[in-house]
């Protein structure tokens, strides 16, 4: 049969795949690829995490069915992070539930709390799962903008204003992918005052709390006063603790909504496997001092990233959290989109990026560089771009130092 099933037809085709499918096969060509496509992380998980779960794995009794809102002693383990991070009283027998990675929490919520016809505040630019995760349950999404300034709570008043139904939700991303913008206490306290005023959901979206550049952590929207009355936090161990393929993440935050949650999962899944969840809480509860690790290496990379992009002519903005920049696309080339140009790269500069038209039609005129290439790799990426833009008769854009002192 030809049919054509429903919620599979509100799914445009994956950005992603279309450049993946380029990369695949230079790779079976045998060529060498610089990967900066996805959010990956390179770095081996910490070795007291490993250690544990090795450990937990030896006991027979850990291999039986979990627990889907997670086990007791990783929602502890939860609370306590909240407490020593944000001073955010967590109960977590209530407000906590454990996820496999913030995607699966953030695709379950959206079927939970969503009825076919709701209307969903999602950015634009955003995270592929912050809208679909909405479009897949039936609701119709609304963009909103993604800078959290003044324009972005006209943007919201908007949003309100000339949506019918009244939107049900507001999905928030900061520090933001793939954007890399960060946000203040004083932000959320509007949009917390908005919401409650009109009676919309808060899910936020925290996942690279821990990941920041400027001695300024990011906040949780969860520090508002009564924030807790309509918002629901998500966070996740890949990035803080080198854990991305371990599937592991947590929600936080408005009792109701974790309920909500938890009653989803425990029909579709047991939990994570138990001694991935004891590990966690070792991550949690254990030395921190692998997390600064983390930083200084992104922090490294970054530096290289945006000194040699600069030098080869392409002028990149320097993030402060995150483990991406946002590149804007040269202007020379901006005729061929970010998919367009993407492509052009993967096949001149053997640079693969993510194209900013996968986050949104407002990404069109950026890529995405992850930071989980060495920096030797990153100073090669480098000199082939700067090839690249040579061979193509473009101009090379002098570093700002280099102007001023002309």
């Amino acid at each position: 049969m030809d049919q054509e099933f429903h919620r599979i037809k509100r799914l445009p085709p994956y950005v992603f795949a279309e450049v993946n499918e380029l990369k695949a096969r230079a790779r079976t060509n045998g060529e060498d690829i610089i990967d900066f496509g996805m959010g990956n992380p390179d770095s081996p998980t910490p070795s007291h995490i490993v250690n544990k779960l090795v450990e937990t794995i030896g006991d027979a009794k850990t291999h039986r069915y979990s627990a889907s809102r997670g086990i007791p002693g990783l929602r502890r383990a939860i609370s306590a992070y909240y407490a020593r991070r944000f001073r955010v009283e967590i109960d977590p027998d209530k407000e906590a539930i454990v996820t496999l990675g913030s995607k699966e929490g953030l695709a379950n919520l959206a079927s939970a709390i969503t009825s076919p016809g709701d209307v969903i505040l999602v950015p634009n630019p955003s995270y592929p799962i912050h809208q679909f995760g909405f479009v897949i349950a039936g609701a119709s999404v609304r963009n909103v903008p993604v800078e959290p300034d003044e324009n972005y709570m006209l943007g919201l008043q908007r949003a309100v204003i000339h949506s019918i139904p009244k939107p049900t939700a507001l999905v928030l991303n900061y520090p933001n992918n793939p954007t890399t913008l960060t946000t203040t206490l004083d932000f959320y306290n509007q949009v917390v005052d908005f919401c409650r005023y009109h009676e919309i959901y808060i899910l936020s979206d925290l996942a690279y709390a821990e990941l920041y550049f400027d001695n300024r952590p990011p906040p949780s929207i969860l520090e508002v006063p009564g924030a807790k009355d309509i918002a629901v936090e998500f966070t996740s161990m890949s990035k803080t603790y080198s854990m991305p393929g371990w599937r592991i993440g947590f929600a936080a935050g408005n009792p109701r909504l974790i309920e909500s949650l938890a009653r989803i999962k425990s029909y579709l899944d047991y939990g994570a496997f138990t001694p991935i969840q004891v590990a966690s809480t070792t991550a949690l509860n254990g030395p921190q001092e692998c997390v600064e690790e983390m930083r200084k290496l992104y922090r490294e990379r970054r530096d290289v990233l945006i000194n040699s992009m600069s030098i080869a002519g392409w002028q990149i903005p320097s993030p402060t959290s995150t483990m991406f920049a946002w590149a804007p696309v040269p202007p020379d080339f901006l005729n061929l989109g970010s998919v367009g140009f993407s492509k052009l790269l993967l096949k001149e500069a053997k640079v693969a990026v993510a194209p900013g038209l996968a986050f949104g039609e407002h990404g069109d005129g950026h890529v995405r560089i992850s930071l989980v290439e060495n920096q030797q790799r990153i100073r090669q990426a480098a000199r082939n771009v700067k090839a690249m833009f040579l061979h193509s008769g473009v101009e090379v854009e002098k570093p700002p130092s280099q102007k001023a002192s002309q």
